[in-house]
């Protein structure tokens, strides 16, 4: 089904996020990659962006599909991946490392809270299959 590695926190919109104090990285699951097929395509926010929790601030496109990007937390984006436009194959390539699509600095900390680990995303999956 796929690896998550247990340092990441997981959303069921299939993104993971490494928290790192108020900044939080986040990018498609390799799951997510899979499904999608070959990405094409990425779109990502402006810097300084403010987005909200729940709301989606991209787009991923591959050859079968094209899907929004929800964000997991709310706040402003301090950070996106410029590397994505010229070769979004990232997200399929390493979709935990140099696939990343944004950086995100927190405007509300319980946001982390509701974010599933490793353990949980992978017991949702199971469910949703």
């Amino acid at each position: 089904m796929g690896n998550f590695p247990a340092e990441l926190k997981y959303t069921k919109e299939h993104e993971w996020i490494k928290i790192e104090g108020k900044l939080a990285t986040v990018g498609i699951t390799e799951y997510a990659a899979e499904q999608l097929g070959d990405v094409v395509l990425v779109e990502l926010p402006a810097m300084d962006a403010e987005i909200t929790k729940g709301d989606a601030f991209g787009v991923v496109e591959s050859v079968k599909s094209v899907s929004d990007i929800f964000a997991p937390i709310s706040g402003h984006v301090r950070e996106v991946n410029d590397a994505l436009p010229e070769t979004p194959a990232l997200v399929n390539d390493d979709p935990y490392g140099e696939g990343w699509l944004v950086r995100i600095e927190s405007s509300d900390a319980t946001d982390f809270d509701e974010l599933m680990s490793a353990k949980e995303y992978e017991s949702y999956l199971s469910e949703e299959a």
